[in-house]
């Protein structure tokens, strides 16, 4: 419990005195909840936090708002497929490409829209 303490001093806090949590650590928290056996309660106590906050951060990431780190341990969620006699296919347009631009910051790299989509990505991750 020491280390965690000692841990929380480092999180910025705001002129009220709140703590303002980095997307990283929120996302890391909320997906400690999801490890089996893990509740919302022992994993907010652990970070000093109470179990709404993080239940609040919870729907976020379900929302899309949170993205969540891969942790061991962590199972997938249950889902519901809908019936497929229910669901309706709307055609979608089709898009003729002539390059790919991977931005980031003020660099533009354009690349070849035949360019492999593993070369694309290790030029991604280098950025």
């Amino acid at each position: 419990m020491d280390a965690t303490t000692e841990f929380l001093t480092r999180i910025p806090r705001s002129s009220g005195g709140k703590r303002r949590w980095p997307l990283e650590l929120k996302a890391q928290i909320v997906a400690e909840t999801l490890i089996d056996g893990a509740t919302v309660n022992e994993v907010a106590k652990r970070y000093g936090l109470i179990p709404s906050t993080v239940s609040d951060w919870r729907r976020m990431a379900r929302t899309g708002k949170l993205v969540l780190p891969n942790l061991d341990g962590m199972d997938f969620v249950p889902v519901q497929i809908a019936d497929s006699k229910s669901l309706e296919v709307v055609p979608t347009p089709s898009i003729s490409l002539t390059r790919v631009e991977l931005l980031k910051g003020g660099v533009t790299i354009r690349l070849a829209v035949d360019t492999p989509a593993i070369r694309i990505a290790e030029i991604a991750a280098a950025l």
